[in-house]
């Protein structure tokens, strides 16, 4: 069993949290030299999953769902969608695709079952589909709350810093794509940028923009440069990310980011964005219905377009407070829709994604915390494959908070742990120690405690377990703060990974390239 709580090469390593937060160069050596930056491998879980569902129930919802294809039918809001369906032979009424269920049936089974990523680092190769998952950061802030404790628009050199960060983490599996949104970039340029951060601050995995068509096609030309076309035909290098309007809507903007990605057979989650009550029926059963029909469209899309092409079964789940509007998370509801989806999923045989840590609260304070935890717990207990948004995700994704990252990035280090099960390996030589100490004694001194102590129980460092005479004699600082300098002393220690000299070059030979040949707002101001 690996140990989630250790990044540290030996038993006695010094953490990045006793480096003083103006270390010279050689106090900086000393900590990298045992503080080693490993990533846990992929989570195989080894707990049960909750199969919520009867066989029966499950069928109501798949025949609910086949109903709405063949009667209700998706709006395919795009020209190009629209005649590949007329050819895979669906009927099509102007916008509107209806899906016979058998037709749905023979795409749906030429999705690969599991994915394997290939990483720029093999090391830090995963794969998705079973019984495995991991976890990926939070993407899409325009807000960020810096490592001051200050909220703000965030810049590249934040992005920066967030691709750094979950490069070190070890529960984070991919630096995910633009964690905050970089503005002082523009809009038209971002992708470039964003890409390029996710390529070079880590050598994890990592996801592309599907912003419009040809931002995804310019991450698939990226992705070749890094990878090579060849690779990227056999492997799954990048992920990219196709959402559904609710009810029942897929635009051409996502479509046409679908399709770059299918056509260079990377794997694209396909996401309805559910808010429950709002777009979706106020009952739970009924909202998945719709949900799931929504998933199976577009799926059964990206095998029109390459059969073959891996894809994964997503969603965004919130439900809406009646009293606001506003989207909640961490509610009973949105767990009951996780059981239920990933028994869906499995049915079909397809990998799935779900969202970790979600939250509404403005700060990061208690009700952060237990929304967080509550997403988590219900999303690893559901059987997700694949699990964004596990670190950051705050006030309804509207801002990141850096100390939230962290923080967040260690529970997900602990849910591994638990996922992993129970560790059976020394069950004989620990039960041996309770002969040797017999009643009344004490096992801290015992060989198998000193052997064990390290990785027998996970230690979260973020947490404060000492007296309250110790917490305020040394501070009184709180989670937030412990957070915010954990991180500056992690980042004080990042070694950015190697990468080759002339790929590097030709990627910012594309950058510079795409940038002369996209215009930006000013310059078409300009023009008009």
């Amino acid at each position: 069993m690996s140990n989630p709580a250790a990044a540290q090469s030996s038993e006695h390593a010094e953490s990045p949290e006793a480096l003083p937060p103006r270390a010279g160069r050689k106090a900086r050596k000393k900590i990298r030299s045992t503080y080693v930056v490993k990533m846990l491998p992929t989570l195989h879980r080894n707990i049960p999953t909750c199969e919520l569902l009867s066989q029966e129930q499950i069928d109501a919802i798949h025949n609910a769902s086949m109903d709405i294809l063949e009667n209700v039918g998706v709006q395919f809001r795009d020209p190009i969608a629209l005649d590949d369906w007329k050819k895979a032979g669906a009927k099509v009424q102007d916008e509107r695709v209806f899906l016979d269920r058998h037709l749905v049936a023979e795409l749906i089974k030429t999705i690969p079952s599991h994915i394997a990523y290939k990483a720029r680092n093999p090391a830090n190769d995963v794969a998705v589909g079973g019984r495995n998952t991991i976890f990926l950061p939070m993407a899409g802030a325009p807000y960020v709350t810096d490592l001051e404790g200050v909220r703000r628009n965030p810049t590249l050199d934040d992005l920066a810093t967030l691709h750094k960060l979950s490069h070190m983490l070890p529960a984070m599996h991919s630096t995910s794509h633009h964690i905050v949104e970089p503005y002082d970039h523009p809009i038209s340029h971002r992708h470039l940028r964003i890409t390029y951060s996710s390529m070079r601050h880590s050598d994890k995995t990592f996801m592309g923009m599907t912003t419009s068509p040809k931002n995804a096609e310019d991450v698939m030309q990226m992705c070749q440069i890094l990878f090579g076309k060849s690779t990227m035909e056999q492997h799954a290098v990048v992920t990219g990310n196709c959402n559904g309007n609710s009810p029942l809507v897929w635009d051409e903007t996502m479509l046409g980011g679908l399709r770059a990605f299918a056509r260079c057979n990377q794997p694209i989650l396909c996401s309805p964005f559910v808010l429950g009550g709002a777009n979706t029926p106020a009952s739970v059963p009924a909202t998945v219905a719709q949900l799931n029909a929504e998933a199976l469209s577009a799926l059964s899309y990206t095998q029109v377009v390459r059969k073959g092409t891996p894809a994964i079964y997503g969603h965004y789940l919130a439900t809406v407070s009646m009293k606001s509007g506003a989207p909640m998370a961490g509610t009973p509801e949105i767990s009951l829709m996780n059981f239920m989806i990933g028994q869906l999923a499995r049915f079909y045989g397809v990998p799935w994604r779900s969202s970790g840590s979600l939250g509404g609260a403005k700060t990061f304070d208690a009700q952060a915390g237990y929304e967080s935890v509550a997403t988590l717990s219900a999303t690893l207990h559901a059987g997700a494959n694949y699990i964004w948004h596990s670190a950051g995700w705050n006030e309804a994704g509207m801002h990141c908070s850096m100390a939230k990252f962290i923080v967040d990035a260690e529970q997900c280090a602990m849910a591994y742990r638990m996922a992993e099960g129970p560790q059976w390996d020394d069950f004989q030589t620990a039960l041996d120690a309770v002969t040797d100490i017999g009643p009344g004694g004490h096992y801290l001194g015992h060989q198998h405690t000193q052997d064990n102590f390290q990785s027998a129980f996970f230690m979260p460092e973020m947490f404060d377990n000492n007296s309250i005479e110790q917490w305020v004699a040394e501070g009184r600082v709180e989670i937030d703060e412990r957070a915010r300098r954990f991180a500056k002393r992690l980042l004080a220690v990042y070694e950015e990974p190697a990468i080759d000299t002339a790929v590097n070059d030709a990627l910012l030979d594309f950058i510079a390239r795409r940038e002369r040949e996209i215009p930006t707002m000013d310059a078409l101001n300009q023009t008009h």
